[in-house]
């Protein structure tokens, strides 16, 4: 829980904004540098929302036991660092929002997301071998909660989805030490939380 604390939430809040800011500003002013290679800046309109009948890639299947119970658009960037000369992911920043297009909740680095509405926080971590290739987008993956905050939103979550990306691939060609690259990327999150039960 120790990443939940208050100063580390707040934290975390500042950096997503802020790099979601600086985004917005660098699209609005021809969006030098923030696309994918070989792309425009803009990664696309957000998915759709994923319903709980909509196919999923079979190794991304969340365990019997568990049910959804919430689904948001994420919409952001990918944020690379330059590590020995080449690129290294470092972390998400992006804002999730409903079917009506209202902000719910920030997605950061951990990775946690975050509810704007109620503070409950959920941690998570991927599961090992559940990854679905998409062209041209980081994977689809299904992650495992590894720490929850709070008994709102995301109190609860036991497994999340991360579903129909677009964007976010990794910059090519060599870079200097310490530089970082923005790259915008929107996808489809699902939360799950155990049936009749507390997240585990």
């Amino acid at each position: 829980m120790n990443r939940f604390k208050m100063l580390g939430v707040t934290l975390g809040l500042i950096g997503v904004a802020s790099v979601l800011a600086a985004c917005g500003e660098g699209v609005q002013g021809g969006g030098a540098g923030y696309g994918a290679p070989g792309q425009s800046a803009t990664a696309g309109a957000p998915s759709s929302v994923v319903k709980a009948a909509d196919q999923v890639a079979a190794a991304l299947a969340v365990p019997a036991g568990h049910t959804l119970t919430s689904t948001y658009d994420a919409t952001g960037v990918q944020v690379y660092t330059c590590l020995d000369s080449a690129w290294k992911p470092l972390e998400p920043a992006a804002t999730l929002t409903d079917k009506e297009g209202r902000t719910i909740g920030l997605h950061s680095r951990g990775p946690v997301w975050i509810s704007t509405l109620d503070g409950s926080a959920v941690a998570a971590g991927p599961v090992a071998g559940a990854s679905n290739a998409r062209p041209n987008a980081v994977p689809e993956l299904l992650l495992k909660s590894t720490a929850t905050r709070g008994e709102g939103v995301f109190g609860k979550v036991s497994y999340v989805q991360r579903l129909r990306t677009e964007g976010g691939v990794s910059p090519t060609g060599t870079c200097v030490t310490g530089a970082q690259q923005p790259v915008k990327y929107t996808a489809v999150y699902t939360f799950h939380s155990p049936t009749g039960g507390t997240a585990q």
